[in-house]
């Protein structure tokens, strides 16, 4: 729990694919190498980012074993394996816990939501079997995890404590009370960090610039760092210009760091989305990318598999 606890970046590592649709390791591996090589503490295996609702249960085990086997040594191994079942949440829970990932992100049922017991209920049962991490998006989920939801379940032996996409101000609010959080919304996460008081951020920015990303969690030279936060700002704001991970799909394809293949329903940014962001790569460093170059690219560049 400790070391848990200690990891202030967190990536939610994007999943490529291969020309067929297939979950494509070569690449993956490559991802995550950079992650290590940057400093990054740890990453989250099938998160939204990583696009673990396209993935079949199946695909989502053997990519949290494949980074248990091979990076586990190396970084915190967190399994997304929440779900809007609670039967489900459990099973695929236990199996990430078998096959020796480190945390497990759960998140509140969405869709066919529950009330305030329901909720509190679902969480106790996966609770029960591992360290978890509780996600708040309620953008995605429609239902806002308040402190009345988060303070009964912060006694728990198993929680570790909240990615929070409700803001600073409530982030400030916990960790005054001793329940740690993780900022969800990197545009917020400098700040979250160095001015509310959070243990760090669960980060989608980190896919592409994540020795940046772990400067500006660290809290040493903060009067450089502003500057950097400043600096990249504007790419962060641009990587949720569509419902993530269309974005930084497309950035990690516009910098050939995964191959061009995108799994439907996901589209790549329009050109003058791309343009954009093109304009915002460019000014950083190329040493600092995740990627070999960068370029515009065109429609035609973009696969779109099942």
């Amino acid at each position: 729990m400790k070391r848990l606890k200690a990891a202030s970046l967190i990536t939610a590592i994007k999943t490529p694919y291969t020309e067929k649709g297939e979950v494509c390791l070569k690449s993956y591996d490559f991802l995550i190498k950079e992650q290590i090589a940057a400093g990054v503490d740890g990453i989250v295996v099938g998160g939204t980012t990583g696009e673990g609702h396209l993935l079949s249960w199946e695909e989502h085990l053997m990519l949290i074993a494949h980074c248990v086997n091979h990076f586990g040594d190396k970084l915190i191994i967190v399994g997304n394996t929440g779900s809007n079942n609670t039967r489900e949440a459990i099973k695929a829970t236990e199996y990430g816990f078998a096959i020796g990932m480190d945390a497990a992100l759960q998140i509140n049922p969405y869709y066919g939501r529950t009330s305030l017991k329901g909720v509190i209920e679902h969480f106790k049962k996966v609770l029960e079997i591992g360290p978890a991490f509780i996600y708040n998006v309620p953008g995605r989920t429609g239902q806002d995890l308040t402190p009345e939801f988060i303070e009964p379940l912060s006694t728990h032996k198993n929680f570790i404590g909240v990615k929070e996409c409700a803001g600073n101000d409530r982030i400030a609010y916990y960790e005054k009370q001793g329940i740690a959080c993780w900022s969800g919304n990197d545009d917020e996460s400098y700040a979250g960090r160095h001015e509310y008081g959070s243990h760090g951020v669960i980060s989608v920015t980190s896919n592409i610039i994540p020795g940046i990303m772990r400067q500006l969690m660290d809290k040493e030279n903060l009067t450089q760092t502003t500057l950097v936060n400043e600096q990249v700002k504007g790419l962060m704001e641009w990587l949720f210009c569509e419902p993530n991970p269309i974005a930084i799909n497309t950035a990690l394809m516009m910098t050939d760091a995964v191959p061009k293949n995108i799994r439907l329903p996901y589209q790549a940014l329009t050109l003058e989305q791309r343009q954009q962001g093109f304009e915002l790569l460019k000014v950083i460093a190329s040493k600092e990318l995740v990627g070999d170059s960068l370029s515009l690219l065109e429609d035609s560049d973009f696969n779109y598999c099942i």
